[in-house]
């Protein structure tokens, strides 16, 4: 089936939320509630076990170089935002039940009838954004259309946004489509336009992902980690400082030891 995956080229995105309606329609996931956030015109908040594509507006006092508007220093940036779908999983490594699987299509699958609602999952994301539901503890998260891939169908999101700010293909090509647009803004004038988490290369702590934005601004203007690490990465390093506490203490233990003899001597 080959790996696929999506490329999200920010610049291009409207704010429609298109993404978000048809995402919500074609899996049946429960609406979020008219709740006002305050947040511009995002009132959605973030993803969650029921927001699988989640729009952000992002007001800057700023203007996007290479460009003029007469609104003088300030700029949008949006971004619809979702699953990464890691090449290395933090979800998937952490699940106890094997409840979280890699689809032939090199995505991260959670088979809801075999998750147990232990949460690990949910601490595990560097990204936040898998989630448990409060009416049945089951953890959630896109699919990549998961049902739709195996028709040969686009998924959803991307089937619905209008501008092609969502590409959904073969990682290879998008890489390849992605590296193209970065070069063709930079040449006009988008000198802060780059990739995040296109290869493992360019984003070690996951080893890539199989869902990558295009950017003009730092990742946590987005809110996305600048450098977001899988938990288990860190094992190494965590066993040696229990290693070392623990020759710490014995070391001590011996020293107390030794001094009470030389005290009765």
């Amino acid at each position: 089936m080959g790996q696929k995956g999506f490329f999200t080229d920010t610049t291009l995105c409207i704010g429609c939320k298109a993404c978000e309606v048809a995402c919500k329609q074609w899996n049946q996931l429960p609406d979020d509630g008219l709740h006002f956030t305050g947040m511009s015109y995002d009132q959605t908040g973030d993803l969650g076990a029921s927001t699988w594509r989640h729009v952000a507006f992002v007001e800057r006092p700023v203007p996007l170089p290479g460009q003029k508007t007469g609104v003088g220093d300030f700029s949008w940036l949006m971004m619809s935002d979702v699953c990464k779908h890691c090449q290395r999983a933090g979800c998937l490594e952490a699940c106890p039940t094997g409840a979280i699987i890699k689809t032939e299509f090199d995505t991260v699958y959670v088979q809801p009838d075999v998750c147990n609602g232990c949460g690990y999952c949910v601490v595990a994301c560097p990204f936040g954004v898998i989630d448990r539901r409060e009416d049945d503890g089951r953890a959630w998260k896109c699919t990549l259309c998961y049902d739709r891939l195996g028709e040969g169908m686009t998924p959803a999101c991307a089937k619905a946004c209008p501008t092609e700010s969502i590409v959904y293909g073969d990682l290879d090509a998008l890489r390849e489509r992605a590296d193209q647009r970065v070069r063709k803004l930079q040449g006009l004038g988008v000198t802060d336009a780059y990739l995040y988490g296109a290869d493992a290369e360019n984003q070690p702590g996951t080893g890539g992902l199989n869902a990558f934005f295009l950017l003009v601004d730092k990742p946590e203007v987005y809110n996305l980690p600048p450098d977001p690490v899988v938990p288990t990465m860190k094992q190494p390093a965590a066993w040696a400082s229990v290693a070392l506490g623990a020759l710490g203490m014995a070391a001590v233990a011996l020293g107390v030891v030794l001094l009470e003899r030389e005290a009765r001597t």
